[in-house]
């Protein structure tokens, strides 16, 4: 199915058809991320410490068709869990702004044509994660995401 022009500014986000949906992912990173939340202040901190299945070369899930078969708790975001998680991706997330009535940023890969923006614009966790397989969840907290 091909993408309609522009969908993102005329199409609501229940009303798209899942490669529109799937293009709105910017290649960040940041939801494959492990996040921590303060239980004083209720912040959310988000960790260098990425899933499993993130493949850091490509800012991508490796497995991301079965993911939920290899790691249960991975939350699979769509238009009826976005309102309950938005909070939990990062502020450029092209879901998490269209939901707030945003829009997407200029460097956007549909904005630019160019999925690399993501990347030049230095949105994207590339070359910075470390595999939760590496580290004991109690040191986590020593791997903040800088910004």
């Amino acid at each position: 199915m091909t993408l309609r022009e522009r969908f993102w500014e005329t199409i609501p986000l229940h009303e798209m058809h899942e490669a529109e949906w799937e293009a709105l992912c910017d290649g960040c990173g940041k939801c494959c991320l492990n996040k921590l939340e303060d239980i004083d202040t209720g912040e959310l901190i988000f960790t260098r410490v990425a899933c499993k299945l993130f493949d850091d070369a490509t800012c991508r899930c490796a497995k991301y068709t079965e993911r939920k078969r290899h790691v249960p708790e991975c939350v699979v975001l769509t238009p009826d869990t976005l309102p309950e998680i938005a909070y939990w991706m990062p502020g450029t997330c092209a879901y998490r702004l269209l939901h707030e009535g945003q829009t997407l940023p200029e460097w956007h890969p549909l904005r630019t044509g160019d999925p690399e923006t993501t990347h030049k614009a230095g949105i994207s966790v590339r070359g910075q994660t470390v595999s939760e397989v590496q580290l004991p969840v109690e040191d986590w907290e020593d791997y903040p995401l800088d910004a």
